[in-house]
């Protein structure tokens, strides 16, 4: 039985130390340590010894146990070790290698020119102003100018949220509020969203984007107007660029004039994108009507001043060419990644 004892302990040793990863270390562990081991069996055998012999039997076998044990301990604690170093110089990082790029998207279109058309007022002592897109009655149409009843409240096709609170059809509602606030001179554009019943279409949309501009102080004029806005045009579509005003009327200025620019692609000869005419309409614009100022605080007969309106839509159709608003908001990546 001992001869027995140390042949099953110098196998068990011997495969131990030959053993190549934890998973077959792990099935020797329960061959020889297990409780179906073939010391499991030695010590099962031990009931035909004399009495004498079963305490000396019963303390080679745990002794063969606990070497066992040792040196599979010790072959488990090698191999993961080893195990170790494989994974970390399959997993090392070079530091010094470039990196992968990953993939950005682009601004969108209409963010690309608002973008621009605020950094070209902000460069002419312009600064930001923005109101709520759910505006009271009040200042969406009868500070402007447009009391009930009016007859330009049916042109402007009003998204109602109930009798006296809209979506701003325009983004002028944030002037009146300027005006209350602040006292002139005031020097503001208004950048934001605008909706309006609309079909949608080629050149239509129930949402679109609006920058208002407003100027008052004392001794305001058409010509001051005419100014800013051909610089204006001049950074936007380049130094050759010319201007036009036209007469025409708007309930919140007087004088009120559309404002056309020359025709950025054929430069005022004539194509398609202008229909042949060599001028595009860009924007509205007028001196801002007394009784607006009135409606603001501010006093017409010390203050004037001068208002304007684009679609940011219409800006970026011309810019980049684009022939169907409807693009802007389909989001087809093949579109803006153009951007």
């Amino acid at each position: 039985m001992k001869d027995k004892l140390n042949a099953v302990k110098s196998a068990a040793i011997e495969k131990i130390q030959s053993a190549a990863s934890t998973a077959e270390l792990n099935e020797l562990r329960v061959q020889y340590l297990g409780k179906k081991s073939e010391l499991q069996g030695l010590l099962k055998q031990m009931g035909g010894l004399s009495p004498e012999e079963r305490p000396v039997m019963g303390q080679l076998v745990n002794s063969a146990r606990a070497k066992i044990e040792n040196v599979l301990e010790k072959a488990l604690a090698d191999i993961k070790n080893k195990e170790r170093e494989i994974a970390l110089q399959k997993e090392k990082i070079d530091v010094t290698m470039n990196g992968k790029a990953a993939p950005i998207g682009s601004r969108h279109p209409l963010s690309l020119v608002t973008e621009e058309v605020e950094n070209i007022f902000l460069g002419m002592g312009f600064q930001i102003a923005t109101g709520p897109e759910v505006e009271l009655d009040y200042y969406n149409f009868e500070a402007l100018n447009i009391p009930k009843g009016h007859p330009a409240r049916d042109s402007q096709d009003t998204f109602y949220i109930s009798e006296n609170v809209v979506l701003r059809s325009q983004t002028s509602p944030v002037q009146i509020r300027v005006m209350e606030e602040t006292p002139p001179p005031i020097r503001i554009i208004s950048p934001g969203r605008v909706y309006r019943s609309d079909a949608v279409d080629a050149t239509h949309s129930p949402l679109f984007h609006q920058i208002e501009g407003l100027v008052v102080d004392k001794g305001m004029t058409m010509a001051d107007l005419k100014g800013i806005l051909l610089e204006f045009a001049k950074r936007l579509y380049g130094e050759d660029t010319r201007i036009r005003l036209r007469p025409h009327h708007f309930p919140f200025t007087e004088p009120s004039a559309e404002i056309d620019v020359s025709c950025f692609a054929c430069k005022g000869e004539g194509c398609p994108i202008c229909k042949g005419e060599g001028w595009i309409e860009i924007l509205g614009a007028g001196m801002v009507h007394p009784r607006v100022l009135k409606n603001g605080g501010i006093d017409p007969d010390v203050y004037s001043g001068f208002a304007f309106g684009v679609g940011v839509e219409r800006l970026a159709m011309f810019k980049y060419a684009v022939d169907d608003m409807r693009l802007f908001y389909e989001n087809d990546v093949r579109f803006l990644n153009q951007f």
